[in-house]
């Protein structure tokens, strides 16, 4: 599992000129997932994406999480992540997992991302997304396991 992880100002998702999910303050994440992925990865992403201390606290140090802030999530599903372009011109996506199983994963990681009182909003899985955001900071950061 793969997860972006964007401080944002404010994101949106619109998908054929609507808007289908759009925060405030908190996070944007690019959520991608493998074959090998299941519940105990998305237990540790989750624990790690609303507790991962980077939002200002009174002295300007990044010293605060996602809960700290009571921040929002845009969660975005992101296929791509798993994109190998170590060969040739063209990614191979062959480490991405198919978009039946993928789907399961990710309505459980928002589901579970829900259950600790953190506003969710996503995009629609599988569909052409156009994301907006702005980055604050700007900080971004990779998260795998």
């Amino acid at each position: 599992m793969r997860v972006v992880v964007q401080r944002c100002e404010e994101a949106k998702v619109t998908v054929d000129g609507k808007v289908v999910g759009q925060i405030d303050k908190g996070l944007m994440l690019l959520v991608g997932f493998t074959d090998t992925d299941m519940s105990k990865e998305i237990d540790y992403m989750v624990d790690k994406v609303i507790n991962l201390r980077i939002f200002d606290d009174e002295n300007g140090v990044m010293n605060k999480s996602l809960l700290d802030t009571n921040g929002s999530i845009l969660s975005i599903s992101q296929f791509t992540l798993y994109g190998d372009a170590s060969k040739g011109r063209r990614p191979s996506y062959t480490k991405a997992l198919s978009g039946d199983k993928a789907t399961i994963l990710y309505d459980e990681f928002n589901s579970k991302l829900k259950n600790q009182n953190v506003n969710v909003e996503t995009g629609i899985f599988g569909a052409e997304m156009k994301v907006t955001f702005t980055n604050d900071g700007p900080i971004t950061i990779l998260l795998e396991k």
